[in-house]
């Protein structure tokens, strides 16, 4: 009889439920974006778990289904935090503790808790070149937040990252903005792609987003963009962003390694999924390694905290 673990993860923008076996296989992934209305930005943190609740026990049976019969549930792990730190803390979260403690005093097995940002980072280092690394850089960037996290075995450090907006936050007000649908940052990613299919932007009429010690300000260039709708393109508007974060990306990548000595680069987080951004920013690393994850463990996701909650039982 195979082991497996339970995981779930309810964050501002998706949820999500998870099955990984102690082989290590994803056996299911499920993932369901809530629902924002069109021109809006996000949601309330109480529509928000008003939408979790409602979707999870669907998902929950679903996952259930997709379990072999020769596979038992030994744990069940969730995100219950924002980030491993004192005081963090969003109602979203709960939805997911809730149904988490449910299951796991129904089955009769452990229940762990973890943070978002970790499971995050646990998700794309699954099967990736720092895998094995005790010691790596990871960015976490995502559409609330931008943090770059020194991560030593289990302890993981802020080390740098935005001081305002996050990446995702800039993306989806920009998005919103132009008329697209939230979150953005896929829409805004697939016109920068087609828009730079030929290289990089040249003449980019956006500011440089300027990085002092492993820290940027992003409010600036959301103005910027904001000032420029209706006046370009939404292809060249899309083009000239992406290319300002992908070179802001390594920019940071590049003062963090040195102050932290390290070469392994690791990025988590809905953003770095974007085509645009893998395909010109690896460049821009010389002399690193860059990593990135699966592009759909990059984005929400309850694999991470399944595979953590695995680590506690089998290792």
């Amino acid at each position: 009889m195979y082991r497996a673990v339970l995981g779930i993860d309810t964050s501002n923008y998706k949820t999500s439920v998870a099955i990984v076996s102690q082989e290590g296989g994803i056996i299911c992934n499920l993932q369901r974006f809530l629902d924002v209305k069109k021109g809006e930005r996000g949601l309330r943190q109480s529509v928000a778990l008003f939408q979790h609740v409602n979707r999870l026990p669907e998902m929950i049976e679903e996952a259930f289904a997709a379990l072999p019969p020769d596979v038992c549930l030994s744990g069940v792990a969730v995100s219950s935090r924002p980030r491993p730190v004192d005081g963090s803390y969003m109602p979203v979260f709960l939805a997911g503790v809730s149904i988490a403690r449910s299951i796991a005093a129904a089955k009769g097995v452990p229940l762990f808790f973890f943070s978002h940002q970790e499971g995050h980072v646990a998700a794309v280092q699954y099967g990736s070149l720092v895998e094995a690394s005790p010691r790596f850089l990871s960015f976490h960037l995502s559409g609330g937040t931008t943090e770059c996290l020194l991560v030593e075995g289990n302890h993981i450090q802020i080390v740098g990252g935005s001081k305002d907006l996050a990446f995702g936050q800039v993306l989806d007000r920009v998005g919103v903005a132009l008329g697209y649908a939230f979150p953005c940052g896929q829409e805004l990613d697939r016109l920068a792609a087609e828009e730079g299919s030929n290289g990089p932007v040249k003449g980019n009429l956006l500011p440089k987003i300027k990085c002092s010690e492993g820290y940027i300000n992003l409010s600036g260039i959301e103005t910027k963009c904001q000032q420029m709708i209706g006046h370009i393109d939404d292809k060249q508007l899309s083009v000239m962003l992406m290319e300002r974060v992908c070179q802001a990306m390594a920019d940071l990548a590049q003062q963090l390694s040195k102050k932290y000595h390290t070469e392994d680069i690791l990025f988590a987080g809905g953003v770095s999924a974007s085509s645009y951004i893998r395909k010109y920013l690896p460049d821009r690393l010389s002399g690193l390694k860059c990593c990135f994850g699966d592009p759909a463990l990059s984005c929400d996701n309850a694999v991470g905290v399944a595979l953590l909650g695995g680590r506690k039982i089998w290792l």
